[in-house]
């Protein structure tokens, strides 16, 4: 090749100096890591799901938690919280409210809203699915040599740093924000095109 004919794409990827093949090559795998950890923390859920007597799906225990949370609050509120059409709230919140975890009730201060909070029962569940799940992640990490285990807190924390900085995390930043909230995460229900309900 003469010097004056141009390097290929490749090329100059690979040259000393360039670093950004090698750069996006590790970001890429560090993507692929981080989405196998997440698809293992929804399983881990599932399981811990699976574990109590009442039939949830993984979209209703992220209502629950969510009112946990946040709640007494509005069909509104807990429909942003969520990221769904308030009709697709509406229709989790019947089906709760069927199985006892749910109550309704007029908000003292404006009595044209109807407050949404979880009853004694959901509670309870609540905190025994978190419970569950959270025995469970603490169980794989102590499997972890005491090296391995030593770069994961700041690794981690500096993730959620970027997304705090980006504005990617939930709020209020709790079990809400870790139950993830990826595309394809069935803890995040994609809600159909449908219209906005009334409260």
């Amino acid at each position: 090749m003469s010097e004056d004919q141009p390097r290929s794409d490749a090329a100059l990827s690979s040259a000393p100096g360039a670093g950004g093949g090698g750069l996006d090559r590790e970001a890429e795998d560090i993507t692929v890591a981080l989405m196998a950890a997440s698809r293992l923390i929804v399983a881990l859920s599932a399981r811990a799901l699976a574990s109590v007597d009442v039939p949830l799906t993984l979209p209703q225990l992220r209502s629950l938690v969510t009112l946990r949370t946040r709640g007494p609050i509005t069909l509104t509120t807990l429909a942003a919280d969520l990221e769904v059409n308030p009709s697709t709230a509406l229709r989790m919140v019947e089906r709760l409210e069927a199985q006892q975890l749910v109550d309704r009730r007029a908000n003292p201060g404006n009595r044209r809203e109807t407050l949404l909070q979880l009853t004694p029962k959901a509670q309870e569940l609540v905190d025994r699915v978190l419970h569950h799940r959270r025995t469970a992640i603490r169980a794989l990490v102590e499997r972890l040599p005491g090296r391995e285990r030593a770069v994961l807190v700041p690794a981690l924390t500096a993730l959620t740093t970027a997304a705090d900085e980006l504005d990617l995390v939930p709020e209020p930043s709790s079990d809400v924000g870790r139950l993830a909230v990826t595309e394809d995460d069935p803890l995040s229900p994609s809600p159909p095109p449908e219209g906005d309900a009334g409260r």
